[in-house]
């Protein structure tokens, strides 16, 4: 398969993950559509290394792999805080910091 081709595929999926995050309410769904976008960004980073024989973008995509980790637990731990206090997770309802 050609290089071309996922990077194609790449694109898609980040702009698949970057409609999710503008078009969604819910916090959950958006946390899913920003790892989608993580996942398209990976996608790409290594297919640039493989295109120029580099591990650079090998290591980067295991750096954001690690940081995406970490999101996702601090994130998942303030949603459920939310959750627990207001009993909803759509972004709309969500006005802690007003206060």
């Amino acid at each position: 398969m050609e290089y071309i081709n996922y990077l194609y595929l790449a694109v898609i999926l980040f702009a698949l993950g970057s409609i999710v995050v503008l078009r969604r309410r819910n916090v959950i769904i958006m946390f899913m559509g920003i790892e989608l976008m993580l996942n398209a960004a990976n996608l790409a980073f290594v297919t640039f290394s493989r295109m120029y024989g580099d591990v650079t973008g090998q290591v980067a995509a295991f750096f954001v792999m690690t940081v995406a980790a970490a999101e996702v637990v601090v994130g998942l731990a303030i949603i459920v805080s939310i959750y627990r206090s207001r009993r909803t997770v759509s972004a709309d309802d969500i006005n802690l910091l007003k206060n």
